[in-house]
Formats: C-alpha cells, sequence, structure tokens
C-alpha cells in the first residue's frame, strides 16, 4: 500500500505540526480546536513503518508508545477484508505482538469530506497484559467492531474523535 495523504496528515498531527493542526480544525468548534492544539505542547515522534504487517506508523513519546494503523474512507465504516483470512491472521498477528511488548494498537479512521467536525476517529481491539499508563489509555479507548465473520471493521460513529484522545494524552 502506497504512504496515503492521510498517513501523512496523521503522522504531522501526532508530531504536533501546527500547520496542518490549524488546517484541521479551521472549520472545527472551539472545543476541538483547543484540544487539538494541547498536542503542540506534547509532540510524538511518528515514524512510517514500511511494511504489510498491519501497522503504518508508530508513535514515540515518554510516557507511551504505540502502532497505528490508519484507514480513510468516504464510507463510515470501513471493512479491513472480504477476502481471504489474511486481514485477521494479521490483525491477530498484531495483537499477539503487542500483548507481548505490552502495548496496544491504535487503528485511526478518516472519514473523508467531514466539516465542522473531528474527520478522525480512534478505537482499538482487546489487549490483555497492560500495565500503568498504557492500560489506563486502552481503557478509555473503544474497541473496533468485529464482524459476525470474525474480521474487523471500524466504525467511525463509535470511534473516539482524535481530539478527545489527543485531550486524553496531553492530559
Amino acid at each position: 500500500m502506497a504512504y496515503s495523504q492521510y498517513e501523512r496528515e496523521f503522522k504531522m498531527i501526532l508530531q504536533g505540526k501546527e500547520e496542518v493542526i490549524r488546517r484541521i480544525i479551521k472549520t472545527c468548534d472551539s472545543d476541538v480546536h483547543f484540544n487539538y492544539l494541547k498536542i503542540l505542547d506534547k509532540p510524538f515522534i511518528a515514524i512510517r513503518a514500511a511494511g504489510s504487517f498491519g501497522v503504518d506508523l508508530v508513535a514515540i513519546r515518554g510516557d507511551v508508545s504505540f502502532p497505528i494503523e490508519v484507514k480513510a474512507s468516504s464510507n463510515k465504516l470501513v471493512h479491513f477484508s472480504e477476502n481471504s483470512g489474511r486481514a485477521l491472521a494479521q490483525a491477530e498477528e498484531l495483537r499477539a505482538d503487542c500483548e507481548r511488548a505490552h502495548v496496544f494498537p491504535l487503528y485511526a479512521h478518516r472519514l473523508k469530506g467531514v466539516r465542522g467536525d473531528d474527520p478522525w476517529r480512534v478505537s482499538t481491539i482487546e489487549i490483555d497484559g497492560l500495565e500503568g499508563r498504557n492500560k489506563t489509555l486502552h481503557r478509555a479507548i473503544p474497541r473496533v467492531h468485529i464482524t459476525k465473520a470474525g474480521n474487523i471493521a471500524l466504525n467511525w460513529e463509535t470511534g473516539m474523535p482524535l481530539n478527545k484522545f489527543i485531550e486524553y494524552l496531553c492530559h
């Protein structure tokens, strides 16, 4: 998969790139504005994770780090894969890797064409063995939708707005 403009946008938000943040928040209400601007004081190093392991970015900061899968769509519901069990196997491998490392994965969903609202939502999967700040953050983030077939689907409606996640991270 090519490095998308949305992966780049999410990376720059986490890195506290003010021009990108200002572009995102220009049509949003003041609460969203205020929360996004908090990342300017507590930015991450966000590294592009090349490869096909179900991780697009890795966010690193002194108090917390996590792998990120980024999806962008004009649909509020995004299914990871309708073909084969490859996506499910990839998600299970990521879950197992995260449990071993005691971190949680973040799934970021960008809804295209959103005006006047935060276009980003985040969610995660169930991870056992987390401790400290990772456990606290993980508890606050909504879980991805699991279909009857056992596949992951991101539901923009039930995800946590990115500005709320930033508020929580920068508290």
